[in-house]
This record gives structure tokens, C-alpha cells and sequence, in this order.
């Protein structure tokens, strides 16, 4: 069925040969085939994706892979729960997803891949400057200064745990911008991740499209449930 859709839909046009387009289709069908049937629970697979969506966005504020901690502390969860999250995310990835990995890989241009990874870079350095100005210094100095927690709650004359709120907020409205950012359906309704005030949110992902306008991916769209019931 995949190589008939396959032949269907192949444009010549494209300069792709033939070849290489149904194998991405075939292997693509049978990939969508062995997930519909593994052991993943919507609920399990929520977790996963949100899990590695954090580590995604601290990898590109901090330029290196988060620990298990700093990940825990940006879901505001324990390790033990961003540690069994990774641990399913290894079980779920099944040697067929390597080969879809591989495949798209070796058949995708190269030079489209390299513009919005670069441009999701700037986009989360942006993402740190539109920042409320507390919580963006909170952000800085921990991720991009190394200082601890202990040591920021002393400077600022306030506790551990407001420091520590302050961080993992900040995180929650940088995933925030990415979502409404990188969405994949434009009129998906959005559910935010932050806890701060509609209006405030709004704000913030205004500020930081303003700031990234111009860059290939759509603008933002206000789709914010909690925001229209506000105005």
C-alpha cells in the first residue's frame, strides 16, 4: 500500500528519485505500523514527550545535555520520574526508528535542517531576553553563570524555594514560546505550561515574537483559553 500512495504522490519535479522517496514511505508505514501496536500508554508517552521537550529546550539554552536534575527541576517533578520518563523513551525507540532516523537523514537536504536548527537557537537566546527581568536573571546565572540555587536565594535576600520557582517558571514560558513558535497545527488550541498570569504570558509571547520576526517558522497566535476569558 505504501509504494502504491508512493507512486501516487511522486512529483518528478522535485529532483528526488524515486527510489529513495517510497523507501522513506515504505519504512515510514511500517515504522507508524510497530507504534501502533508497542506497550506505550497515551499517559506514558505524554510524559516521555514532555520530558524530552525540556531537555531539548535546556540543551540549547545551556549548549550541552541536562542532567537529570537540572531536567527534574525545570518539570518541577522528581528524578525518579524524569529518570523512569527517559528510560521508557529507550524502550520505545525501536531499531526500525533507527533506520527512519538514518534514512531521513541521508535523504533530507542538509541546508534546510541547518537553517532552523539555527534559527530554534536563536529563538531560545531570544527566548532568555524577553524573559521577565527577575526571572530572566535567575535563568542567566544559574544556567549560563553555573551559580547554585543557595547562592542566588542569599543575594537576593529570599529562599530556596522562591529561587527555585523562579527557575523552573521560567523554563515552563520558554516552552511555552516554543510551543505557540514551532507548533505543529496553527489552530491547535494552546495549552500553556506557565503559571503566571494570562495577561503576563501574553505579554511575554508577544515580546518574544516581536523579537524573532522574519525567522521561517509561523508568527505567534494568541490561542490562550485563559487569556480570552481575561479580556
Amino acid at each position: 500500500m505504501a509504494l502504491i500512495t508512493s507512486a501516487d504522490s511522486f512529483d518528478p519535479n522535485l529532483g528526488v528519485p524515486f527510489g529513495a522517496f517510497a523507501r522513506r514511505r515504505i519504512v515510514g508505514a511500517f515504522a507508524d505500523e510497530m507504534r501502533a501496536s508497542d506497550w506505550a500508554t497515551r499517559s506514558a508517552r505524554k510524559r516521555i514527550k514532555e520530558t524530552m521537550s525540556v531537555q531539548e529546550t535546556l540543551s540549547g539554552i545551556l549548549g550541552r545535555t541536562p542532567t537529570v536534575a537540572e531536567t527534574a527541576s525545570a518539570l518541577g517533578v522528581e528524578r525518579s520520574v524524569v529518570e523512569a520518563a527517559l528510560a521508557d523513551a529507550a524502550r520505545t525507540l525501536s531499531p526500525l526508528d533507527d533506520v527512519v532516523v538514518d534514512t531521513v537523514a541521508a535523504d533530507t537536504v542538509s541546508p534546510e535542517h541547518s537553517v532552523l536548527a539555527d534559527e530554534r537557537l536563536k529563538y531560545l537566546r531570544a527566548a532568555v531576553e524577553a524573559l521577565p527581568e527577575k526571572m530572566r536573571y535567575v535563568v542567566e546565572e544559574i544556567y549560563f553563570a553555573g551559580r547554585s540555587v543557595k547562592e542566588l536565594a542569599e543575594e537576593l535576600g529570599s529562599t530556596h524555594a522562591a529561587v527555585s520557582q523562579q527557575r523552573a517558571e521560567g523554563i515552563r514560558l520558554m516552552r511555552d514560546g516554543l510551543s505557540a513558535h514551532y507548533a505543529d497545527d496553527p489552530e491547535q488550541v494552546f495549552e500553556p505550561q506557565s503559571r503566571i498570569t494570562a495577561r503576563r504570558r501574553h505579554d511575554y509571547l508577544s515580546t518574544l515574537a516581536t523579537a524573532t520576526l522574519g525567522g521561517i517558522t509561523r508568527g505567534f497566535s494568541s490561542h490562550d483559553p485563559a487569556l480570552n476569558r481575561a479580556v
